[in-house]
Order: C-alpha cells, then sequence, then structure tokens
C-alpha cells in the first residue's frame, strides 16, 4: 500500500462502530480484475490494525456460507476485512444474486468509500435493495465539501477545467457535462486521444480505454456542441514506442504529421493561450493526470502545476499523488466529477429509496 488517503478517510467511521460495539464487516472494492495479485486483501487489514490501534482480521471470501458464518460469529467491536469484491463476475454489473450474498455478511450497510460512489455495484448500490443503509459521516464530509463546487446548467464565468487519466467518466460525464459550461478545457490522456481520433488525426496505439466507443460517441457530440467553451487540442504531442512505453524516451511530433501505427501518445505541449486561461480562472478543476506521468512523462503537466492557482480543485488519488499540490483535494475522482457535473451520486437515490423503506417498515424510525 503506497497511497493511504482514501482508506484514512474511513478510519473516524470505523474507530466509533467498533467503539460502540458494532461488528464491522468491511467489503472492498480494489485493483483490477486482471490483476491477480491484487486479488487478496490481507494489507488492508494490516494497515487498519496499525492507523486503529486494535485488531483487524482478513477473510479471503465474501459470497460464500464460510464468509456467512465468519460474519456470524464476529464479536462486539470486532471488524473484518472481506475479500476484494472485484474478482466477482456479478460485482460491476450490479447482479442481484451476488448483492443478496453479500447482504448475509451483516444487518446494515454503512456506506462509505466516495471515491466509488459513481459506479452502480453489487457491494454498495445492489446491498441496499436487501439491507437498510446510511451515509457514513465521511461520505457526508465529501458531498458537503463539494457541494459548492457543483455546476449547473448554466456555464460558470471564468472557469477552466483538466480532464485527464484513463478512466471513461472523465469523458462520459466530465466532457459530456462540461462543453459549453466552463471557459477552457484542456484534454489529456484518454480524454485528449478520444478527442484527436475523433477530429481525424491518425494516434497509433494510444490509450482509448475501457469504453471506446461509448467514449468516442460522446467526443463527437463534444466537438459538434456549440457554446463558449474553448477546447485545447495540441499542436505538438510526445510519442513512445508502445513496447517501451516507460522506458524510451518520448519524442515530440506534430499531430498533424499522426503517430506511427506502433507508438502511443504519452504527453503534449499545452498552448500558451490554455495556460493564460488556467492561471486567470476564477474556477479551476483538475480531474486526472495530463499525461503519462507515472511514466516519468511530465511536460503538459509540470506545465499545468506550474499555472494552477491556489483556488484550484484536484480530484482523484492518481491526480493528487501526481501533481505537486498543496491546496483543496478529493480522493474521489470520477465520484467527484459525477457530483460536480450531474449534482448527484449514483449511490445517493439508491440510499434514500433506502431510508423510505426504514422509515414505513419499522414503527416509531422517523
Amino acid at each position: 500500500m503506497t497511497a493511504t488517503s482514501r482508506i484514512d478517510t474511513e478510519l473516524k467511521d470505523l474507530r466509533r462502530l467498533s467503539d460502540h460495539g458494532a461488528r464491522v464487516a468491511i467489503l472492498s472494492h480494489q485493483g483490477s480484475h486482471r490483476d491477480d495479485s491484487a486479488r487478496h486483501l490481507d494489507y488492508i487489514s494490516d494497515y487498519l490494525t496499525r492507523a486503529l490501534d486494535r485488531a483487524v482480521s482478513y477473510f479471503p471470501d465474501n459470497a460464500s456460507h464460510a464468509a456467512r458464518d465468519r460474519a456470524e460469529r464476529m464479536t462486539d467491536g470486532e471488524i473484518v476485512v472481506f475479500g476484494n469484491t472485484r474478482f466477482h463476475r456479478g460485482e460491476e454489473q450490479n447482479t442481484p444474486e451476488l448483492a443478496a450474498k453479500f447482504a448475509h455478511l451483516g444487518d446494515y450497510v454503512a456506506l462509505s468509500g466516495f471515491s466509488k460512489a459513481h459506479r452502480a455495484h453489487a457491494s454498495n448500490v445492489g446491498v441496499l435493495d436487501h439491507r437498510p443503509g446510511w451515509a457514513t459521516t465521511a461520505l457526508v464530509s465529501d458531498i458537503d465539501f463539494l457541494t459548492p463546487w457543483i455546476i449547473g446548467a448554466d456555464a460558470r464565468p471564468g472557469s477552466a477545467v483538466v480532464l485527464g487519466g484513463t478512466k471513461p467518466e472523465k469523458t462520459l460525464t466530465g466532457l459530456a457535462h462540461l462543453m459549453g459550461r466552463c471557459d477552457v478545457l484542456v484534454p489529456g490522456g484518454v480524454v485528449l486521444n478520444t478527442l484527436l481520433q475523433a477530429s481525424g488525426y491518425d494516434i497509433g496505439k494510444s490509450d482509448l480505454g475501457s469504453q471506446a466507443g461509448a467514449c468516442a460517441a460522446a467526443a463527437r457530440r463534444a466537438l459538434a456542441a456549440p457554446g463558449r467553451t474553448r477546447l485545447h487540442l495540441p499542436k505538438t504531442v510526445y510519442i513512445a514506442p508502445v513496447a517501451s512505453l516507460r522506458t524510451e524516451p518520448a519524442r515530440p511530433v506534430a499531430i498533424t504529421d499522426g503517430v506511427p501505427a506502433d507508438h502511443a501518445i504519452v504527453d503534449f505541449d499545452v498552448e500558451p493561450w490554455a495556460l493564460q486561461g488556467v492561471q486567470q480562472a476564477t474556477s479551476v478543476l483538475v480531474a486526472g493526470p495530463p499525461a503519462y506521468t507515472a511514466a516519468g512523462h511530465t511536460t503538459a503537466t509540470s506545465a499545468i502545476a506550474e499555472v494552477l492557482p491556489t483556488h484550484a480543485l484536484l480530484l482523484g488519488g492518481d491526480t493528487v499523488l501526481e501533481l505537486p499540490w498543496e491546496g483543496a483535494t478529493s480522493t474521489g475522482g470520477g465520484s467527484a466529477l459525477q457530483l460536480i457535473t450531474e449534482g448527484t451520486n449514483t449511490v445517493l437515490d439508491p440510499l434514500r429509496r433506502s431510508h423510505r423503506r426504514q422509515t414505513i417498515t419499522t414503527p416509531g424510525l422517523s
């Protein structure tokens, strides 16, 4: 575990529940289902043991009879981290069958993990069909903090947005909702690659993310959308062979010349007008690293970091890790972006429905 900011936001709630005798079964959605090394979460229980100064156990399953038996044997105040929900086929599809199995681990749902609040998964949305749920103070705090940043249907004067990273929500939520609502929009990462391809440029084997078709359609709509947003598309990009993105220095090419078939875009030059727009903006959001910063390609990221005003807001764990920044941040990337652009989160409506059901079916509860 190299970064603990997201889990650290949960410590106060976990400690309070345990101190009051609650038996806390933790469901966590971590890593990639394609990476078998991310399957086991014993390192999380080890970290929580140290951070909470009490024993936190680990049980490697979460939807079996054995997991249910382990939950039933928990003692008052005990905390157990159960297996990674990511490795179930029905987790991201939010299947009722899997959600029902998760629900057997407890009587109530304390919904937290703001960084996942924009995804309708079995472990955070589906389980609310089976158990009454409440938002933790950590989730409420994140929502309260971001509420003043919500951008409604009307354009916000003097605003700039940087969208980067690899997640599809940066295109499907960020780009789709912010075109026409801000003055300057600087795309990077998969968002930029998708826009360049939609504009007719050859991008070689540049990353287009996990929902390339849907993102391409959103990019075409954004390019055709009327409005005052000035969209930055670079004249110069930096490319590297796909086989050695992390080891070979990138070289600059004019985007009009195209990217060779065995190369990918890893960085770009930010035009002076866009940097000035970010620097002078009265409201600045940065959601995702602009370039492949983790591999040492830092041209765009460094240029933007140098002009960020002190009132900017950085969204997402990777963004916070890769940009030198001491100002306002949110550990939720896609979740924060959804709340800011849509005024709600995927988990909020199921939580409200769960509360209404509990209010109706439990005598005396108001």
